[in-house]
């Protein structure tokens, strides 16, 4: 169990103590409102937890409060733990970023791309692995309804992005005998991408996914909550999962199931984790892949990780598919599993230039700022049904709490 703690006072590093205690009050108000059920929220600067604060509860029902040593469902924060293993192999020599997939996962060798129902044609370039990583791949979620293959995707059984009963494997076979939604490399689109990505690892290293990321990351950087499933001394620990109800509140509802090691190990969205764990991973990705002593990757690779990598310097709004060009995405480039500020003048909420990160479908996200030095992590347990403006609010809010 790792614990994370406050180190240093706000002031001796440049925040401001009223701009935080704001902060709190907000999102309290918000658990107090029932319109979250509790919070942890994190914020350090040069490498030092200048503010920690937990509030309201892990589970209503039995009265249990957030705790700094809480267990959360990740989702998709899980993508940049896959990306930075999938970089590891890479620097190995392991396989390159314009690597064909089908030479490593052959069911991708002759990838299709849809034209009109029942018609699709082959891709003229490879499906590569730096496509993958970029979510430029034209693979897709099921849960999108703007394009004919999201209802392929749907009737392939893929509404949770996983076949009932499939592991890893099985499900990029599924993934593979769709066609893609456009060319690999033409638009960005969000998907099940870091899956495939996920198998890729295993193939490539030999490893089931979990194996290596408890060798190769969890281990060596000293996080010790973060897995695939939640061992039985963590389970009195772990967070509930909530979702709105028609009033307007909040209330309990099924999470990513924990209790034993699952069939299916996904890259993009199955990992839990502390605030402890995850201030570890941001650290890492903070120092430029060192921490305490331990290099995972060389600083030139994580600079590549964290710039963006969409082509002509575009944004996602702009570089997106339709269902992704909505104002929230302006002023963001992708990278290697991570979203990048490229241009602070568009972004929705103040962000720094080359401030970078992700967030996940519980309400959870994550950021690191290089120019202000700086990591912040927000974790609560709500699957929203409806728009929220929560994260918005929080860089907002953060922003006014840095006072040099």
């Amino acid at each position: 169990m790792g614990q994370l703690r406050q180190e240093v006072e706000p002031a001796e590093v440049g925040l401001s103590a009223p701009a935080l205690e704001r902060l709190d009050r907000h999102f309290a108000d918000y658990v107090d409102a029932g319109r979250l059920p509790g919070f942890l929220v994190s914020v350090a600067r040069h490498g030092k937890v200048a503010h920690l604060t937990t509030y309201g509860s892990r589970d209503r029902a039995d009265g249990l409060p957030v705790e700094t040593d809480t267990v959360w469902r990740m989702y998709s924060m899980t993508k940049p733990v896959t990306s930075v293993a999938a970089l590891m192999l890479l620097e190995e020599g392991r396989f390159g970023l314009d690597d064909p997939v089908g030479r490593y996962l052959p069911a991708f060798a002759d990838p299709q791309v849809y034209e009109a129902a029942g018609k699709t044609r082959p891709t003229v370039e490879p499906l590569r692995i730096r496509h993958l990583m970029t979510h430029t791949a034209g693979l897709t979620f099921a849960f999108y309804h703007s394009h004919p293959v999201d209802a392929l995707y749907r009737a392939a059984g893929l509404e949770s992005s996983v076949p009932e009963g499939a592991d890893l494997a099985e499900a990029c076979e599924v993934y593979a005998s769709l066609p893609l939604q456009f060319e690999p490399g033409s638009q960005w689109n969000y998907s099940v991408a870091t899956n495939v990505l996920g198998r890729l690892i295993e193939v490539v290293s030999g490893r089931p996914l979990d194996v290596f990321f408890a060798e190769r990351i969890f281990g060596p950087l000293g996080m010790p909550d973060a897995g695939f499933c939640v061992r039985p001394e963590q389970a009195g620990r772990l967070a509930e999962m909530y979702g709105h109800d028609e009033a307007g509140g909040i209330k309990p509802i099924p999470g990513l199931p924990l209790h034993g090691r699952p069939r299916f190990l996904s890259g993009s969205g199955g990992l839990a984790a502390g605030a402890y764990d995850y201030h570890r991973f941001m650290e890492l990705l903070r120092r430029r892949g060192e921490l305490d002593g331990v290099r995972l990757l060389a600083a030139e690779t994580v600079d590549m990780m964290v710039s963006n990598r969409l082509p002509g310097g575009a944004d996602i709004q702009s570089f997106g598919s339709p269902a992704h060009a909505e104002p929230g995405n302006a002023g963001l480039g992708f990278g290697l599993g991570v979203s990048v500020v490229i241009d602070p003048a568009r972004t929705p909420a103040p962000a720094a230039l080359g401030t970078y990160g992700w967030s996940g479908v519980a309400t959870t996200t994550f950021w690191v700022d290089p120019v202000r030095d700086m990591t912040v992590q927000f974790l609560t347990q709500l699957r929203p049904s409806r728009p929220q403006t929560i994260f918005p609010e929080l860089k907002q809010l953060i922003h006014e709490a840095v006072a040099d």
